[in-house]
């Protein structure tokens, strides 16, 4: 169901924007939802973490002992992710996954662009993730793409790997600073080839966490390769917020309308749910 709602969403939305992933990106990336299994978010949840060992302290002198180690978290639990409360909005379905050695995929779109131009994806690997998705209730009326609230991907990397994704944030928009795709869309009239000029940034830094960033991509209204015509209206900014505290790390999209400084707020509360699951503990 998750899988299958993202999906349409990432559909809907591509064809909107004119993002448009080759056949064998495609085929690749179905292939990798399919093999993600979805589990509703009341589920019961299995506990995280090792617990840590004590040193003793020799008997002779016990105000030389050594603390006890803080325990170290592994697979991370449910309240590490941003809950219905923390939203403006009432939410009516909340959608969940979890995974192990799954990429920290910023956004699909900036990896094509990467590998349109023979360069790697960049993403780091995570050890553990979860994931969710949180809608509005579906009064009628109302589309289903516009159904989304925010998605929420939270990562476990190594601390190293943590650092790593924020280190590489310029090096890794850089050759989509301005890159022009072309590809099919679907209109009114039948499917047309429209090419639109993609401006990937890092917008904002270190905001909340231990570090945080906004990625916009600024692109332009799908045009007609052959007419010049423009084939929709000028679309808003593409934006997705990533935040780290100590090896974890968010990455949150927000649905339609939503601006860049509902972002930015909604990933200082994000920021402060992950000391749940962070090592060290906030």
């Amino acid at each position: 169901m998750h899988d299958d709602l993202t999906f349409v969403e990432q559909v809907q939305r591509d064809l909107q924007d004119v993002r448009w992933p080759g056949p064998e990106e495609i085929r690749a990336q179905a292939r990798r939802r399919s093999q993600r299994r979805i589990v509703a978010a009341t589920a019961v949840l299995a506990l995280a973490g090792v617990a840590g060992v004590a040193v003793a302290a020799p008997r002779q002198s016990p105000s030389t002992s050594a603390p006890a180690a803080a325990p170290t978290r592994g697979e991370i639990t449910a309240d590490a992710l941003l809950q219905p409360a923390d939203l403006a909005q009432p939410v009516g379905v909340q959608l969940g996954e979890s995974g192990l050695g799954e990429p920290v995929r910023l956004e699909d779109m900036l990896g094509y662009c990467r590998t349109s131009q023979a360069l790697p994806e960049g993403w780091q690997i995570s050890r553990w993730s979860r994931s969710q998705t949180l809608l509005r209730e579906h009064p009628p009326g109302v589309q289903e793409d516009r159904r989304v609230l925010v998605m929420q991907d939270l990562f476990r990397l190594t601390p190293e790997a943590a650092t790593q994704v924020f280190a590489s944030l310029d090096d890794l928009v850089a050759p989509c600073a301005e890159w022009l795709s072309v590809g099919p869309i679907l209109t009114a009239g039948g499917t047309r080839t429209a090419e639109a000029l993609h401006r990937w940034s890092v917008a904002q830094r270190g905001f909340a966490g231990d570090d945080a960033a906004i990625l916009r991509d600024s692109l332009t209204a799908p045009r007609d390769v052959q007419t010049g015509q423009p084939l929709a209206d000028d679309p808003s900014p593409i934006l997705l917020a990533v935040v780290r505290v100590g090896d974890t790390v968010s990455v949150l999209r927000l649905g339609y309308e939503s601006t860049e400084a509902e972002l930015m707020q909604l990933a200082v509360v994000a920021a402060a749910r992950m000391c749940a699951a962070a090592n060290p503990p906030c």
